[in-house]
């Protein structure tokens, strides 16, 4: 699942003898969400609008969320750069920590224990000029046990429930403006195949 917490909510409630995970993807997210907005932050602060072209730290917005492992050459010396300025500071920690989630993750042996120190890390002890890896340190903590769940059950995805969840939202956006039940619960057929028993009877 995601970091949504009324999902583990109803989850529990519903399921209490079911095990929650919280998936890489959604960890990750969570990680890569608090780099922008300190890179965001950091940009306003320091050059008082937001990001442009020509601007340093708007230049390597995609080379930040990049594997430390895939950088060229050019996108190191970008970096390097950019970092070299005191005033990015906060945005170098930010990108270190969520380098090593996605490392933690990468691993071929992945463990609990490398990700788990990384939690315990940032959980406390974070100066107040990281506003943003305060709030990521005191989400993953409080959702500690399920992200470390992931990797007593390796390969556990809610990629099929993002599908249907898909399906859900474009058959909403289909649907706008039905106020007839009848008609919507037609629409929902229609979108997922409902029909298609009856339509194939007329096609043989």
């Amino acid at each position: 699942m995601d970091g949504f917490t009324g999902y583990k909510t109803a989850t529990t409630e519903t399921l209490p003898h079911t095990t929650a995970v919280m998936d890489p993807f959604h960890v990750v997210a969570l990680a890569s969400k608090a780099l922008d907005q300190c890179r965001q932050r950091i940009q306003q602060a320091t050059l008082g609008h937001r990001g442009r072209k020509g601007d340093p730290l708007y230049g390597i917005r995609k080379v930040l969320k990049t594997g430390k492992e895939y950088l060229t050459q050019r996108q190191q010396t970008r970096l390097a750069t950019v970092f070299a300025n005191s005033d990015h500071a906060p945005v170098q920690a930010t990108y270190d920590i969520y380098q090593q989630i996605v490392a933690a993750y990468r691993n071929p042996n992945r463990t609990q224990q490398r990700l788990r120190k990384l939690i315990d890390s940032i959980s406390h002890g974070i100066p107040n000029t990281l506003t943003e890896l305060q709030t990521l340190g005191r989400t993953l903590k409080r959702r500690a046990t399920d992200i470390l769940a992931y990797f007593d059950h390796i390969g556990t995805s809610n990629g099929p429930t993002e599908a249907i969840n898909g399906r859900i939202e474009h058959l909403r956006g289909t649907a706008l403006g039905f106020r007839n039940l009848t008609h919507y619960i037609t629409r929902a057929l229609l979108d997922t195949g409902g029909f298609r028993i009856k339509i194939h009877s007329f096609l043989r």
